[in-house]
């Protein structure tokens, strides 16, 4: 549920920990403080009515319609597919599967089909345009498409079939290119669902169900890492777990192939994501900066290239110095934004072309993607509908900044919040 670019925290409760207590009257003026901030940024919180009935309708008799459509698309049933999520995600959009074959590997990575179920002409998709995502702030989430619908029909929940939109990709033994891809309609059916916790422990025990592929995925997902940075992407989180490693990796290798597929097999103006580069200057700033800090030293085999120089530089840094480099290099780097048009590339990943179209559920970006995608329909408002996701996904980030920072202010840790959730203390009736 997470990409290289952005990647997404879900507020909730850590494993092994209890949430954040806090009393009623702060609980009140957080309360009050988190109004403020969605007001402020034009994030509508309750969904309208229609919606809501709309969305309740698409939920009833789930097993009957996906029973009808077993025909029309690839049943996948008896593939070996699992979700990885954190522990308190409320929706499991994507699962993956993989095989090692003599010439290479195949890697599936099955997308819950939310145009199944919100079309262009439904209320749900005109809701879903306006809030443009899913906003995560700590221990509250603002959904783009309502919980009834994400939760249940859209969600790849263990042992229930569901209705998916797989990329299967035909990767090269040694290379990991894309040898075919193929994009299509299909049913699965989750055999379990981890968490990045389980799935590390998975990776560890010889005997544990789904070890063998867990293990398989991550010798994919590591080199398809190590591939990824000797051509020059820039990794600024060098030490995420072999779980995030698993997913981070496979989502990427799906968003490219799709990518792919729209740009240069189809021609096709799609909702596409582009990231300019800082001029030299600005890196030179930026690398400057770093080379500054305590304990730290850029290999000079590198400074040619600011993104191996980044990459290098965190990988031998002092852990107390990671944040001040990410900072340093994240000051210079210009917003990445949708656009119609692909050329430009994506700067950070080192992408020629790139688009999003793993998170259907939390993303405008993907939902309108996975609709040309199967339809070959482009949106005629498609110019608007980029320059709209992106102000919007701006007003969330900004929203979640404040918000984070007014946290601190009265002494929460946002962290702690994220990891944990809150909790408001309970007083007997004689206090």
């Amino acid at each position: 549920m997470t990409d290289a670019e952005e990647g997404q925290a879900y507020a909730g409760t850590a494993e092994g920990q209890g949430p954040v207590v806090i009393d009623e009257e702060l609980a009140r003026h957080i309360e009050r403080k988190r109004e403020e901030l969605l007001e402020k940024f034009e994030i509508p919180d309750a969904f309208p009515g229609a919606v809501l009935e709309e969305a309740e309708a698409r939920t009833e008799d789930i097993e009957s319609e996906i029973r009808s459509e077993v025909d029309e698309r690839r049943d996948l049933r008896e593939l070996t597919t699992w979700t990885t999520d954190p522990i308190d995600a409320q929706d499991f959009d994507d699962a993956i599967s993989v095989e090692k074959r003599e010439d290479g590997y195949v890697l599936w990575v099955h997308i819950a089909d939310v145009t199944h179920y919100v079309t262009p002409e439904t209320a749900t998709w005109q809701e879903a345009k306006q809030r443009g995502n899913t906003v995560y702030l700590p221990a509250y989430t603002i959904h783009m498409l309502p919980p009834t619908l994400a939760e249940t029909v859209c969600s790849l929940v263990p042992e229930e079939d569901r209705l998916a939109h797989t990329v299967e990709m035909y990767l090269d033994g040694e290379t990991l290119s894309y040898e075919e891809i193929d994009i299509y309609k299909s049913v699965i059916r989750s055999d379990e669902r981890l968490t990045y916790s389980q799935a590390e422990k998975r990776l560890d025990d010889p005997d544990a169900p789904l070890h063998e592929e867990c293990t398989l995925v991550h010798e994919l997902a590591d080199r398809m890492h190590e591939i990824r940075k000797e051509d020059g992407s820039l990794v600024l989180n060098p030490r995420r777990d072999r779980a995030h490693t698993i997913i981070e990796e496979c989502m990427l290798k799906a968003n490219k192939a799709v990518t792919h597929e729209l740009m240069w097999n189809r021609g096709v103006e799609a909702m596409y994501r582009v990231h300019p580069q800082p001029t030299p200057d600005e890196w030179d700033k930026a690398l400057q900066e770093i080379q500054e800090l305590d304990g730290v030293s850029i290999p000079a085999e590198n400074w040619d290239d600011p993104r191996k120089a980044v990459n290098a530089t965190l990988e031998q840094a002092p852990s107390r110095q990671l944040g001040k480099i990410q900072w340093a290099v994240m000051k210079v780097m210009p917003r990445a934004r949708y656009m119609a048009d692909p050329f430009g590339g994506h700067h950070a990943l080192n992408f020629e072309i790139y688009g999003h179209f793993t998170s259907p559920i939390r993303r405008l970006s993907d939902l309108v993607d996975h609709w040309i995608v199967h339809s070959n329909d482009v949106p005629a408002d498609l110019d608007a509908l980029c320059s709209h996701a992106s102000d919007r996904q701006k007003a969330a980030e900004q929203c979640e900044r404040e918000y984070r920072q007014f946290l601190e202010e009265v002494g929460i840790d946002p962290q702690a919040v994220n990891n944990r959730g809150l909790e408001v203390e309970e007083h007997d009736a004689e206090e």
